[in-house]
């Protein structure tokens, strides 16, 4: 059975996307710490990131530092966040967001119910600082 993220990648769940190439994507999830927070995805469904072979893992994290980037100048930060928790979706993802101090480090913390424009925001700027950087 396809995990949601595989659904959000074939198009069968909406996603905001900021990022997309053959092998990874990267989209806002609708739960975030921060405004930008941003999930890195490969296209394969891969369940635990220890599990991932080493050209794969280089390339999420090639995205991720990416995105990383791009948030951090979309947000006017000096840092962005980096987690890997893999426990809510059994499908490799890195949590990519805007940090400013520790307490952006909290999935407790989440925003359950973040405004379409909230998001919508958030990808137009991340989109606009990638391709400020590309």
């Amino acid at each position: 059975m396809a995990t949601v993220f595989t659904k959000i990648i074939n198009g069968e769940l909406p996603g905001r996307f900021v990022y997309t190439d053959d092998d990874v994507v990267a989209f806002l999830t609708i739960q975030p710490m921060t405004q930008g927070h941003t999930l890195v995805v490969p296209r394969a469904e891969i369940d635990n990131w220890q599990d991932v072979d080493a050209p794969a893992f280089a390339n999420v994290m090639r995205v991720s530092q990416l995105i990383g980037k791009a948030v951090c100048k979309a947000f006017d930060t000096e840092r962005s966040g980096l987690i890997i928790a893999g426990l809510e979706v059994p499908h490799l993802h890195v949590h990519v967001f805007p940090a400013r101090d520790l307490s952006d480090f909290g999935f407790a913390n989440v925003d359950n119910d973040p405004s379409p424009e909230s998001l919508d925001e958030a990808q137009r700027r991340i989109t606009a600082a990638l391709a400020e950087l590309s």
